[in-house]
Parts: C-alpha cells; structure tokens; sequence
C-alpha cells in the first residue's frame, strides 16, 4: 500500500480545538467483527462493550510540560519542543528559530533561565541547561499541545492534556485514548469485574509527522521508550486463561504490546521501539482496540487499519466526517474489536 492511500478531506471545523466539559461526554463510533458494521454510540456506552473476563490495558506516560520559548542574543524569537530528557541537565529537542542555532548558541529563556546548543542529533538538536530539567519545566514549560490545536495552551490543558491515572513523566503529547476516563468510569469498569493493567510508552512528537514517503516500506520510524512490567504480562495470560479479550487503550497501549510481543510471545521488558504497523501486521497480543481518530496518512491511520482493516477503517472514517465526529486529541472516539 501506499502512504497517498490513507488520504482524506477533514473539514478544519471538525477538529476539536478544546476538551468537552467531561471527559465522558465524547461520542463513541463502535465497529466489531465480522462485518464491522458502524454504530453511532456514546462513550458513557464503554462499560456495555466490555465483560468481565476482559483486560483493558492503559498506557500511563505522563505527559511532562515539554514546550519552552526564549530568544537568542540577537533578539531572535526560539521555540524549544523537548523530545527527550537524557539527564537532569541534557535534552535532545526540536528548534524552532528564523535561523538554525549553531553549536555555542546561548538561548535565554523565561525567569533569567538559559540553555546552550551542542549540536544536532540528526533533525533535533543537543542542549544543555543551567538548571535541573525536571524543576525548570514545571516552571516556565508550557503543554506541548500538538501542531493541529492552533491556540496558545490554556490552564485547562494542564489537567485535561493528562490521564488521570498518568504516572511515569516523559511523554510530550498525550495518549489521547485514555484523555476519555474519569474517575468514576475507571470506578466502574473495577465495578463490572473487569480486569486493568498498566503498560508505558513516552509518546514522542514523531507521532505527528508525516510520512514524507509514499512507499510505506521506505519510512523510518521514530523510536520511543516503552516498558511491559511482569505484572502486566501476567493480567495478559489471565485473561487469555479465562477467554477474555485483551483491549488495548490506545494506540500507544498497542504499540508497547505488540513491541513487547515481536518474539511471538509476550515478554516483560524495557527499550527502545520503531515498530511500525501496517496493513498485513500480525496482532499477537491485542484483540480490541479504543482509539481517537488521526491524521490522515498518519502512522496511527495505518495502524487503525491493520488492526480492522483498510476498508472498514476508512469507511468509518468517512462516515464520521458525514456525522461531525470530533476528531483528534481532544476528538471522539472508536472501538474496534476483531473478536
């Protein structure tokens, strides 16, 4: 396949520029197999699609406040995207500048902070700060909101661009899947009987780019940390043991499963992964899938589509283009089951 085949139109005004007033309150668009046949639902619905035997599997990267501006000696304005915290003082990042900063360029950022550039790390950029990363982010670091939210982040996006069960911080974009759980939905899914886990992965802000490349089989992925804890593995095989469903919430939550599956068979670990999913991708762990909409000719797009099939996908797609489904990180959502 090629990347010109995941294109479609979006109208501009169906992507969600701000989160609903519940996390709750997003609509659901349900497709399961064999026929996979559309049904417009909403996500309070979650809980109907779910027995007891299943294990619902979430990612709990945190989200860190990544985005940083500041400006060089000459006066030029520079915004920084942390991709990668290394220490408490390094970081790989994206600059943005009118001109590309050389190695020995001082950047000064908010509240007399500063960092200076070592070098490039292929398109991103080494820098080294003055001061502790973790503590300078959460004071002058704002949400790394994704490029398709055109609006300065807001005090809502401090709570509502972070699951509530967020917990390993590295992440500079949310798993926008589990943004749709609150409190009192994970209260209830504990109520029905079925089973979570916990997986992370760091989503990075590759998730955003294009693919510059219409051969599929000639796109580099971008690498991003994820970890399976032996504990997770172990809800996998209760699960399997009871004949529930493993339903992975996310993309993400996908990735890390799948990349931790590639021997055939699930194992605990930690790494890096570039997996890239496309149509024709065995599934070895996951069998239902919760997920946002995503760009088109995105990476996600075509996982969504090996998952349920380029077809199906694509019909949902434009079936929810037709119904003014929100779409994105602050978008509605899709259940897709294969079984």
């Amino acid at each position: 396949m090629k990347t010109s085949d995941f294109f479609y139109h979006l109208p501009e005004n169906l992507i969600a520029q701000h989160p609903l007033p519940e996390r709750r309150a997003s609509r659901l668009l349900c497709m399961q197999a064999p026929d996979w046949r559309i049904q417009d639902r909403m996500f309070t619905d979650f809980i109907d699609l779910i027995e007891a035997r299943d294990l619902l599997v979430f990612n709990d990267t945190r989200v860190i406040p990544a985005r940083l501006f500041g400006k060089k000696a000459t006066g030029g304005k520079v915004e920084i995207l942390i991709e990668r915290i290394q220490d408490t003082r390094h970081a790989i990042a994206h600059v943005r500048a009118s001109k590309s900063p050389k190695p020995g360029t001082l950047i000064e950022l908010d509240q007399a902070q500063t960092c200076r550039v070592l070098g490039r790390a292929g398109d991103l950029f080494e820098l080294e700060f003055d001061s502790a990363l973790p503590e300078l982010l959460e004071h002058i670091g704002h949400v790394p909101l994704p490029p398709y939210i055109v609006r300065s982040d807001e005090s809502e996006d401090l709570s509502r661009y972070q699951t509530v069960f967020a917990k390993e911080p590295g992440a500079v974009a949310a798993p926008t899947a589990g943004l749709h759980f609150d409190l009192e939905t994970m209260a209830k899914i504990e109520a029905k009987g079925a089973e979570t886990a916990f997986v992370t992965l760091h989503v990075g802000s590759g998730t955003f780019q294009p693919v510059r490349v219409d051969n599929l089989a000639e796109h580099v992925m971008h690498y991003e940390f994820f970890s399976v804890a032996s504990e997770t593995v172990a809800a996998v095989h209760r699960a399997r043991e009871r004949g529930g469903r493993v339903i992975a919430i996310g993309t993400t939550a996908v990735r890390a499963l799948e990349s931790a599956s590639r021997s055939g068979q699930l194992k605990a670990g930690c790494g890096d992964t570039n997996l890239f999913i496309t149509p024709g991708y065995r599934f070895n762990t996951v069998d239902a899938l919760l997920t946002n909409f995503h760009l088109p000719e995105s990476t996600l797009l075509m996982l969504v589509s090996a998952f349920a099939g380029y077809e199906p996908v694509m019909q949902a797609y434009r079936h929810a283009i037709e119904q003014s489904y929100r779409f994105f990180s602050y978008g509605d959502a899709m259940f897709l089951a294969r079984r």
